[in-house]
């Protein structure tokens, strides 16, 4: 689990072109405990075509800087492998590379093409100073800084940038307007990437008017404190260890869940307290919520998990697409995707209401979804951990 005080949240956001069934940008994102890589790439044209461009292009970049590639042969790799497109007899495609060293906060960014970045600093916008420099007859802009708590750095496709001119006829949007959209945002709090991103997006759609001229897209990262998050589900194989299990998950620093009857009542005999549900959190396939001291939320454990998986499969990562609903499995759902990193404290004990008891462990119904929701949840760029009790 990485201790780093700054925690690097990406979000992107698309919009399609009106009549296209894929995006023409794309963006590729790959976290590890030493860095963020993130690539954003605007296809040439719109539709299949564009998406395959701008995959193809994304795709090599993150390959390649991953592998500890040297921009020079990063950005020759890329000009000799993207086809050409037989209508115009280019392969083209837009890019900005981001790449963040968590240690220090350092990042460089080199952009071909691609519109102006928005640095928000002190909630304020601000133009970065870019130097530029050919590499394989391309002209690139190049710019290094450091990324501080509060920072945000927002990056954007064509589309988002021109929204609506030759559409609307509205001159009124652009970079300055971005940035100001953003810092209106910003002064309600600088709580998540997405929700400064949303703001964007959300205006850039207006401007477009009824028909959406262009594939248009925008990345937000902001730099501000983890979010950590221990769920405790399922009682250990072996019921001496239930102490302890529950004082690993009282040292915990972040949010703590818990899930399971079993479970809860294992914590609540430990504390010396008694589970409170709430009532109006039951719904006829999903059991209610409880509370205990030192514990943000109580579920329900096999039939609020499985559904929980469900939204989290759903939601493609964003927690503005869960449902408005406050039952057990929608509130796990969204502490999970509000959170950067989890631990699963997840115990191999039997239940044989769910379990044939015959069965190995290793077929079992809670850890076979522990390991679902674990694998959606890194597709979705979280650091997740499974320790096995």
């Amino acid at each position: 689990m990485s201790e780093s005080p700054i925690f690097y949240e990406v979000f992107p956001l698309s919009l399609t072109r009106q009549g296209e069934e894929v995006c023409g940008d794309q963006v590729k994102i790959f976290r590890s405990s030493q860095k963020t890589i993130m690539v954003l790439s605007d296809g040439l044209g719109s539709g299949i075509k564009a998406a395959i461009l701008a995959r193809l292009t994304t795709e090599i970049i993150v390959t390649l800087l991953k592998a500890g590639a040297p921009l020079q042969e990063v950005i020759e790799t890329v000009m000799g492998t993207l086809p050409t497109c037989r209508e115009r007899g280019l392969a083209y495609a837009t890019f900005a590379i981001l790449q963040i060293h968590h240690p220090d906060g350092r990042y460089n960014l080199v952009s071909f093409d691609s519109p102006p970045a928005v640095l928000l600093k002190n909630r304020k916008p601000r133009r970065l100073e870019t130097r530029g420099e050919t590499i394989c007859g391309k002209p690139l802009n190049l710019c290094e800084g450091l990324l501080e708590h509060g920072d945000f750095l927002g990056l954007m496709s064509d589309g988002t940038l021109y929204a609506g001119k030759g559409v609307t006829m509205d001159p009124g949007w652009g970079w300055d307007e971005i940035g100001a959209c953003l810092a209106k945002a910003a002064q309600n709090g600088l709580s998540s990437a997405e929700r400064l991103v949303q703001a964007v997006m959300k205006e850039t759609r207006q401007r477009y008017g009824k028909e959406i001229g262009d594939d248009a897209t925008f990345v937000g990262v902001l730099a501000r404190k983890p979010r950590r998050l221990a769920v405790f589900t399922g009682p250990p194989a072996d019921k001496s260890r239930d102490a302890a299990c529950v004082e690993r998950l009282l040292r915990f620093e972040g949010r703590r869940v818990v899930c399971g009857g079993t479970t809860g009542n294992i914590v609540a005999e430990y504390l010396g307290e008694t589970i409170h549900t709430d009532e109006s959190t039951a719904r006829e396939d999903i059991p209610p919520v409880g509370d205990l001291p030192e514990v943000d939320m109580i579920t329900e454990g096999i039939l609020t998990m499985a559904r929980t998986l469900e939204l989290l499969k759903d939601s493609g990562g964003a927690a503005s697409q869960l449902p408005v609903d406050r039952n057990g499995a929608v509130l796990l759902a969204r502490k999970l995707l509000e959170a950067d990193s989890i631990l699963f404290l997840a115990g191999e004990s039997v239940n044989p209401f769910y379990q044939n008891p015959q069965l190995p462990r290793s077929v079992s119904i809670r850890r076979s979804l522990v390991t679902q929701i674990a694998e959606t949840l890194t597709r979705f760029q979280k650091e997740v951990t499974i320790e096995w009790l």
